[in-house]
């Protein structure tokens, strides 16, 4: 298919039974039937150090950001802890600026092992605004995700197909014509000094 939309979904989780990348998968999955193409970026195959201005190309971070500016859609996948999106992820998008994110389409998705994970997704969705990305208002949350997901497998089909929902429309709003830029985006230099 010509002019496929590439995803790239991003596991802020590190752990090796992650649900988080479980629901990233069904995304992805979703992304495939709308006729896009998905990758998996699971954040312990790169060496990403705490960031540090002095040295932004650190470790893997210029795989990352080539992975995530030749996308043109990202999912953004984390954990919920303490009411926020995991360290790992924010280490990650810290790597990454306005080459990588700005006019791209970004989906959120979260888990957590309580309640809904809302408040993670909207730290992230704060710093993607101020990237200038364009952010779905559709958003996939898995709550007590020990109940919704077991050995590698959704057993609540309804967030399952709401994790497959992302992808799609993640895909269907990959090429859309953006806003331009806000007050906020042109007023953040992020780390200068």
């Amino acid at each position: 298919m010509p002019d496929q939309p590439r995803v790239t979904a991003i596991c802020g989780s590190l752990r090796d039974d992650s649900t988080t990348r479980v629901a990233l998968e069904r995304a992805l999955d979703g992304a495939q039937r709308a006729g896009g193409t998905g990758e998996l970026v699971d954040l312990r195959d790169l060496d990403l150090p705490l960031f540090d201005a002095d040295d932004p190309e650190a470790g893997d971070a210029p795989e990352l950001t080539r992975r995530v500016r030749d996308a043109d859609a990202v999912v953004l996948g984390t954990p919920m802890y303490h009411g926020s999106y995991s360290s790992v992820l924010k280490t990650a998008l810290d790597y990454c600026g306005f080459d990588e994110f700005e006019h791209k389409t970004v989906g959120l998705l979260a888990v957590s092992g309580g309640r809904f994970p809302i408040t993670a997704m909207d730290h992230l969705r704060s710093v993607c605004r101020a990237l200038d990305a364009w952010v779905l208002p559709y958003e996939a949350a898995v709550p007590r995700a020990y109940n919704a997901i077991s050995n590698g497998e959704f057993t609540d089909d309804d967030l399952e197909n709401r994790a497959v929902e992302l992808g799609r429309e993640v895909v269907r709003y990959a090429k859309i014509e953006l806003c331009p830029p806000t007050f906020e985006s042109r007023e953040n230099v992020g780390a200068e000094d």
